[in-house]
Formats: C-alpha cells, sequence, structure tokens
C-alpha cells in the first residue's frame, strides 16, 4: 500500500498532517512545484544540507542567516559555485535571523544551529508561519520540549527533526525485516552515539578537526561551543542517533511509547587526558586545568508502554572506533551491528532458520535481501551524499512532504520525545540515577497514530 493511501485511510491527518490553513503557508498551497528556503546557521552542518538542496531543481535557495563572517563566506561559495543566484544574507549580530523570518517569500527554514539555540530559532520559524527542518541534539531544559510541542500546535506549522541515522541502509533493512516478522515480538533494542570527538571538541581555532586543544572563545566550528557543554552538563546529550532508528522499529508515539529512564554516568578522564598528551597541550596548558563535568560513558535505560527496555550510550571522549551500538532482540532473532554500518559489519542469528547452532552469521546477504525498498529506488540519488547517503533521504522527505503537504515521517512529538532525554538524563544522574517519567507529548494520540515511517519507497 502506498504511503498516501495508507495515511489517508488509517485517519491520521490530523495527527500531524502539514494540511494548514492558506494563511500560515507563505506559499499557494495549490502550486508547490518549488519550494523557497531560508538557512539560519550554516556552519559545516548547514552548508551539508545546502549542498543536498543545490543539486535539487524544485527548491531555491532565498536567505542565509549566520553572525560568522567565514561560514557565511563558505556557503555563498558554495552557491555561487553551483551556479545559483546568491541568496540575501543576515549577518549583523545572533539576532539578525529574525529578518529572514520577517521575509514573505521564503517557505521553510532549516536550521543547523548550536544546541543552546534550537529552541529560540524553531519557535520564532514556527510563530513566523516559516516550515522547520531541525538538526538533531538535545534540549536544555524540559519545558523546551514542551514549547516546541505547543508552538506547532497553536500555529499549525510543522517541524521535521532532521535525523538522518534513520535512514542508514543496514539500519533500514532491519526495520524492514522488522515489520516483516523476522524477530517476532520486539523484547530489547539498543542504539547510541560511540563516536570519539576529541577532535572535534577541540582544535586550533583555524582547522575545525584534529589540530590543537583550543575550545570555546579561541575554539572553531563545533569546538567554539559544544565542547562547553562537556564542561558545564553531565548526561545523555546527543540521544536521537541512538534512539531515533530504534524509535521507528518500536512504533514509539504511534501505538507505543516511553514511560521513564534511568541513567548512570563514568568518571571523567578522556578529554583531559587528551589535553595532556597532545603536542599542542601538556599538562601546563590552561586547558588541562579545567575540570569536565560530562562522564565519559553515559548509559540511559529506557521503558516503553507495551514493555520493551532500549539501552542508549553516549561514549564520545575516549579513543574508540565509530560504532552506533544498534541491537534489535526480538522472540524469533537478534542484530546488532559494528562499525560504521555496511552491510558486512554486524551480527544477525534466527534460532529456527540457524538450526539452533548457537553461531552468529553475518549479516551482509541478510542486509541485502531485505534491502529496504526506499534504498533500493534512490541509492544512485543517495549515492553522491553525505553520511553514506543517509543526508539525501532525511532532506528528500523534508522537501517532498512539504511540496505534496504530506506529514513528516518524523514529527514535533518525535522531536519533543528525544530531545527530552538529555535534561531527563541529566537529572537521573544527578539523582544517583534515580528514575525520571518521560512526558507524553502526544497527550494520549499515541495510542491511535499509525506508524508513517518509510512504508513505500517515497520518502
Amino acid at each position: 500500500m502506498k504511503r498516501r493511501d495508507f495515511i489517508q485511510k488509517a485517519g491520521v491527518v490530523g495527527a500531524g498532517a502539514l494540511l494548514l490553513p492558506q494563511q500560515v503557508l507563505s506559499f499557494d498551497a495549490s502550486t508547490k512545484t518549488r519550494v523557497r528556503l531560508g538557512f539560519i546557521a550554516t556552519g559545516f552542518r548547514g552548508q551539508t544540507h545546502i549542498e543536498e538542496m543545490l543539486k535539487r531543481s524544485d527548491v531555491d535557495i532565498i536567505a542565509l542567516a549566520d553572525p560568522d563572517p567565514r561560514m557565511i563566506k563558505d556557503a555563498l561559495a558554495l552557491i555561487e559555485k553551483a551556479g545559483r543566484p546568491a541568496p540575501a544574507v543576515y549577518q549583523n549580530g545572533p539576532d539578525d535571523y529574525l529578518q529572514l523570518l520577517a521575509r514573505t517569500d521564503i517557505d521553510a527554514v532549516f536550521v543547523s544551529s548550536p544546541w543552546e539555540w534550537h529552541l529560540p530559532h524553531g519557535l520564532a520559524a514556527m510563530k513566523a508561519g516559516k516550515i522547520v527542518g531541525m538538526e538533531v541534539g538535545g534540549a536544555m531544559k524540559l519545558s523546551d520540549c514542551w514549547a516546541y510541542v505547543k508552538t506547532s500546535e497553536q500555529t499549525k506549522v510543522p517541524i521535521m527533526p532532521l535525523e538522518n541515522v534513520c535512514y542508514r541502509r543496514d539500519v533500514m533493512a532491519i526495520l524492514n525485516m522488522v515489520r516483516k516478522g523476522f524477530f517476532g515480538e520486539i523484547v530489547h533494542a539498543q542504539g547510541g552515539y560511540e563516536h570519539d570527538l576529541r577532535g572535534v571538541l577541540f582544535n586550533d581555532g583555524k582547522s575545525a578537526y584534529n589540530s590543537g586543544v583550543e575550545f570555546g572563545a579561541k575554539g572553531y566550528s563545533e569546538a567554539a561551543w559544544r565542547t562547553n557543554h562537556y564542561v558545564k552538563r553531565n548526561g545523555e546529550l546527543y540521544p536521537t542517533h541512538g534512539l531515533g532508528p530504534v524509535a521507528t522499529m518500536l512504533d514509539l508515539n504511534r501505538g507505543n511509547r516511553l514511560v521513564r529512564l534511568s541513567s548512570f554516568s563514568s568518571k571523567a578522564r578522556g578529554l583531559h587526558e587528551y589535553i595532556v598528551k597532545h603536542p599542542k597541550g601538556g599538562a601546563d596548558h590552561p586547558n588541562a586545568q579545567i575540570e569536565f563535568k560530562q562522564g565519559d560513558v553515559v548509559t540511559t535505560h529506557l521503558q516503553c508502554a507495551n514493555g520493551e527496555t532500549i539501552i542508549l550510550t553516549h561514549d564520545t571522549s575516549l579513543q574508540r572506533p565509530y560504532n552506533l551500538g544498534f541491537r534489535v532482540q526480538g522472540t524469533k532473532g537478534i542484530w546488532q551491528d559494528f562499525g560504521w554500518g555496511d552491510p558486512e559489519q554486524g551480527h544477525i542469528y534466527f534460532e529456527d532458520a540457524m538450526k539452533h547452532s548457537h553461531r552468529w552469521d553475518n549479516t551482509k546477504s541478510w542486509l541485502e535481501t531485505h534491502d529496504h525498498p526506499l534504498w533500493k529506488q534512490n541509492a544512485a540519488a543517495a549515492e553522491s551524499s553525505g553520511h553514506g547517503g543517509m543526508d539525501y533521504f532525511v532532506d528528500n522527505a523534508f522537501i517532498e512532504c512539504i511540496k505534496q503537504n504530506q506529514p513528516f515521517p518524523l514529527d514535533v512529538y518525535d522531536l519533543a520525545t528525544w530531545y527530552a532525554i538529555t535534561p531527563l538524563s541529566e537529572k537521573s544522574i544527578a539523582e544517583n540515577g534515580a528514575p525520571q517519567e518521560i512526558p507524553d507529548f502526544t497527550k494520549g494520540s499515541w495510542k491511535t497514530r499509525k506508524p508513517i515511517f518509510a512504508l513505500d519507497a517515497n520518502y
């Protein structure tokens, strides 16, 4: 069944469709052949979205907003190289983005700003009638999550969390297998952000990666803002990469929901060691005297309304190879990944199919056989996109849903739920692992809302 037909027959239009009052939208809903875009924050992540949009003939880049002249310059260079008209630029301080939002010739915005700016940028955009694609992160406060929901519901302007790992090829093949019943009834899932970020959190103020031990005012790109969170906070700072993919498999907010969590943190040693041992650092470097609050490994245990459990792991301050640590375990089978998500980087086991051998099988043949239709149809288009093609799919879903006036596959309730993990985990750790109740941002509608993520090969 086609996604559009499923949505209509399931009666879920009122639970997130873009079908908005005409006055909310700045374009003619009857002729949405093109989408006019603004970009709030044009750092490296914002530039990735710009590059994706420059490949499309159905979008116009109208305006950019960023107080960093270096990032504006780089973004403009990308647009000029692609032979597109120069956009308007708003770079006079951190609040100049409001001038961008005041324009009447912008339909939607990409928000790729530092985490602490997500809330003001997102709320202002929705209040201005601009549909929002919001980059991932975690909320500063639980009340922020309710603010997203309240504002989207009141303005009737949708917001989509741009969680690209939901579209990772191996993850989508496993989602396909989950829906076909290969794993039986799902009991447990795991995911996380297990990624050595030391060379991202520190640099020399000139080059973004692996170039020094400075951060904050002396840092560049993410080191200018992200590292400060490690100084001041201790929690699951980046929950969406691990939670988003398993959320689609467990139908969270659509027949199931998260109900509570408990988090624990290890001691913090990795960032200090990195500074001390770095050629541009040392024991006498000023940053070696800083006490980082964020534990090197944070583990969060979550429980679902339907009885499943989830474990998230945040592990970014120590030496380690990249891995998101996915595991899906049901009554009939189990999958575990390792590495970057290549088809052969995983283990899989089905007791009956493997004749009770108690031996893992490599995932390659299974994932290729059950490749999701979305990837089968669009692999060539995604080939040149960032993050192994994932960026193509998440950005394509954002644009196509706007053009076709369809509900986003991931919506404001997903954004609020996933973002909420961060402040709740901080509170749990501060209270020695005490359980924290996770709000029902859908206010009960999760019981009747139907899954719509990746139902076919469209988006």
